[in-house]
């Protein structure tokens, strides 16, 4: 029994060495500026479809890209970003008495610009504008007994290709890592004047990522 005792003693001691160790090593950095680059999910859907035909359900595309902390002091500064998004959603409905499924999938360039409230050097709180510019749209439609793909690079006026949005989340700082946890919606619909043949809509989506800084 002693020996268990003193077995377990001297466990807990390393361990705490180890972990002090580990503490000490870490460096807080939130005066400095620092940039780097991360890569995740997104998992978006969309709301303020039109349509009682029409159901949109989530779908999972990538993003990835650049991000600046510029620091505003120790605990403020503004987080940047430059990142490769693709949204989207998928759907179904009935045309013709035919039952069809809809994938689509937009690939926009997203420019955060967040303000950054850093309580610690493990935890950064960001909030704010996002300006995205839509740059492809790729659409797969399925009925019984047809399918097609189609991509376009984008040629439709009628869609709003400069959205603007919200975007909000933190990130946990470990080192020279980074994981980011967001959440984000656009505050303008899809169709520019209305008169687009697409459901009318707003991106909405669940971002995360991992980054590492240079």
């Amino acid at each position: 029994m002693k020996k268990i005792i003193f077995s377990t003693a001297l466990f807990l001691f390393f361990i705490n060495i180890n972990v002090a160790q580990l503490i000490s090593d870490e460096t807080d950095n939130r005066e400095r500026f620092q940039f780097g680059v991360r890569a995740g999910a997104n998992y978006s859907n969309v709301y303020d479809e039109q349509g009682e035909e029409f159901r949109a359900d989530a779908k999972v595309g990538f993003v990835g890209g650049l991000f600046f902390e510029l620091p505003f002091g120790k605990y403020f500064g503004l987080q940047p970003e430059l990142l490769y998004s693709q949204k989207g959603f998928k759907g179904e409905g009935i045309f013709l008495n035919s039952k069809y499924h809809f994938t689509r999938t937009t690939t926009y360039i997203d420019i955060p610009v967040q303000l950054a409230f850093k309580p610690s050097e493990f935890v950064t709180l960001v909030v704010g504008p996002q300006f995205s510019y839509l740059i492809s749209q790729k659409d797969v439609f399925t009925s019984t007994p047809n399918s097609f793909e189609q991509e376009q690079q984008f040629k439709n006026d009628k869609v709003n290709k400069n959205t603007l949005g919200v975007i909000g989340g933190l990130n946990i700082n470990i080192k020279h890592f980074v994981i980011g946890a967001r959440v984000a919606w656009d505050l303008q619909e899809n169709r520019g004047d209305g008169t687009s043949f697409t459901p009318r809509y707003k991106n909405t989506y669940f971002q995360g990522t991992i980054g590492v800084k240079i």
